[in-house]
């Protein structure tokens, strides 16, 4: 089987090309990543001198290089995004090139190529909920520049799904977390300013909540949907784990014997969405998936790699902003 993997350099995408090396080890993986904001070549460096990876430096708005790249495959699964809210309301130009004109590029090379693609999307499509939580039919209610370019990639694959017959799913994920996460996130941003007893910045009242997943719950999920998910059918990921930020970072503080006098509460971001929630029904009950790590093994997990791994983030400091969406 040949994988094309866009966006491998990043958090998630660099652990589900880990992970599909161990699942499928007679795979070949060709990884295009524009080594752009949350990229990462530290990520891959140990799979470089293994003659069924290859990395090629490019950007999916490239038309040329991705059909290239796209008929030397048989499966695509696009985590090429931009995905950073703060950033794009700062600027929202990269996010429109990457998050719809990349993903309209794909979807016209397929319209000949005729091969699967899995998009990686989020639950952030939903917009802020109230309670309960959103399945797959719930209505498109983006806050964020971000997110509204992730919706507007949806429906772009919605579309060419029924005009094209394309074979392409949709795969909707909560708050990602565990190693090699870029530190503008919350979890690796806490970790790393309490180990330099910096103070860490709270949005607001820290009461938003997420649903936090292990990456590597979120890998095995989108393998399931490779594996066995029909054609033409989205699937929300989640771990049914809501957790509001301020706990995640007393919990943090705790894990690393931090006192909480280094929080420190800063003004709001426009537009923070309180609550997102999934409905993860569908890809447990049809595909047979379950999360595996709870949250209470996983961040101890994850901030011992970050401690251990160094040499990852020390040259990434310039990311700590307070207030990122101002920059």
């Amino acid at each position: 089987m040949k994988f094309l993997i866009t966006g491998g350099l990043g958090f998630i995408g660099s652990n589900f090309i880990e992970r599909l090396f161990e699942m499928y080890p007679d795979s070949s993986v060709q990884n295009i990543d524009a080594e752009l904001f949350g990229s990462n070549r530290k990520n891959l460096k140990h799979l470089e001198k293994i003659k069924k990876y290859n990395f090629v430096k490019g950007n999916i708005t490239n038309f040329k290089l991705m059909k290239k790249l796209i008929a030397n495959s048989d499966i695509i699964v696009n985590f090429a995004a931009e995905s950073f809210v703060d950033r794009s309301i700062s600027n929202s130009k990269p996010f429109l090139d990457s998050n719809i004109i990349g993903v309209h590029n794909i979807l016209e090379i397929l319209k000949k190529e005729k091969k699967k693609l899995i998009h990686i999307s989020t639950d952030e499509v939903f917009g802020s909920l109230e309670s309960g939580n959103a399945n797959e039919q719930y209505r498109f209610n983006p806050s964020s520049p971000y997110s509204s370019t992730k919706a507007a990639a949806e429906l772009l694959i919605v579309s060419y799904n029924r005009t094209y017959d394309l074979d392409c799913s949709i795969t909707r994920c909560t708050n990602n977390y565990g190693p090699k996460q870029f530190p503008e996130k919350l979890i690796p941003k806490v970790i790393l300013l309490a180990q330099k007893n910096q103070k860490i910045p709270v949005y607001g009242s820290g009461k938003n909540i997420r649903d936090w997943i292990y990456v590597d719950d979120h890998c095995n999920a989108i393998l399931k949907v490779i594996k066995h998910g029909t054609k033409g059918e989205s699937y929300n990921i989640s771990a049914n784990n809501e957790i509001d930020n301020i706990s995640i970072i007393k919990k943090i503080l705790k894990i690393m014997d931090k006192s909480e006098e280094l929080i420190e509460f800063v003004e709001d971001r426009p537009g923070h969405d309180w609550r997102y929630s999934l409905d993860s029904k569908k890809i447990r009950n049809e595909l047979g998936w379950k999360e595996n790590v709870n949250f209470e093994k996983g961040i101890e997990k994850t901030v011992k790699w970050y401690l251990d791994n160094n040499d990852w983030w020390n040259n990434l400091n310039n990311v700590l902003s307070k207030k990122p969406w101002k920059m």
